[in-house]
């Protein structure tokens, strides 16, 4: 039977999601528990990748088993034996022909950074601390240049081995608040799809846009060259957290 899980992780001490040789991955141990609740291998593919460091509020995978504990009851059965940064909110049975990764319409990225005089402990795991005071209105105005159908080739690390690089942004939006005496910004967008390191790839050209570092004309000779050299660094992985992945149904009863 397969089964459907909605995880959260902090990715601060996880080599990225997927399984890799001798490393801690969310993949790994998530199959390691999965191995004591069913009794036997069992293997998880998720939503999408995300990087060593890369959080998750909302990531969903999928994995095949045989037991006896009702489907909403494994989310109690996993999480008495996961690790603290590691936790399922909500399992149910998944809809026949269920394929967490080639089902996935629509997913949701954050991506925070905090501008303050010195580094902020409360803030420093889940956002990057950069230099100056964005210009909020200059951020905004910018997010109109990627919304929509776009190649993003110059949006993409070294690495990549997508084999289209057009993908569509749903929604982009920055907002600004206050928090233990920095100035927090989120950038936060919605897509059909990501490529390896765009999102903070996007949200280092629109930091450099609101410091003057950036102009629109650079977004546009990026998608018109598609060279990455033409925008502003790739940001820190902590800083990103995957928020949201929708499907044609509901999965959850959300």
């Amino acid at each position: 039977m397969r089964y459907a899980f909605l995880i959260s992780y902090d990715g601060t001490h996880f080599y990225g999601s997927q399984r890799q040789k001798s490393l801690r991955t969310v993949q790994s141990v998530l199959e390691e528990t999965a191995e004591k609740v069913f009794g036997a291998p069992v293997k998880a593919a998720f939503s999408g990748r995300t990087d060593a460091g890369v959080h998750a509020a909302g990531q969903v995978c999928h994995l095949d088993g045989e037991t006896g504990i009702p489907a909403e009851k494994l989310r109690e059965a996993f999480n008495r034996l996961l690790p603290d940064d590691l936790k399922v909110l909500r399992s149910a049975a998944a809809p026949e022909g269920f394929d967490c990764t080639r089902g996935a319409r629509r997913k949701t990225y954050c991506y925070r950074f905090y501008c303050a005089e010195s580094v902020l402990p409360l803030l420093e795991r889940y956002a990057v601390r950069l230099e100056g005071a964005p210009d909020l209105d200059a951020m905004r105005a910018a997010c109109a240049l990627f919304e929509g159908e776009h190649d993003f080739a110059a949006f993409r690390a070294t690495g990549s081995s997508a084999k289209t690089t057009v993908r569509t942004i749903y929604a982009l939006s920055v907002d600004r608040l206050t928090a233990y005496g920095g100035t927090m910004y989120e950038i936060r967008v919605t897509g059909n799809g990501f490529l390896y390191n765009m999102v903070r790839i996007l949200a280092g050209e629109l930091y450099a846009i609101g410091c003057g570092k950036a102009t629109e004309e650079d977004v546009l000779a990026a998608f018109e060259t598609g060279e990455r050299t033409r925008l502003f660094k790739t940001l820190p992985a902590r800083g990103l957290t995957m928020e949201r992945v929708e499907y044609e149904s509901p999965l959850f009863g959300i």
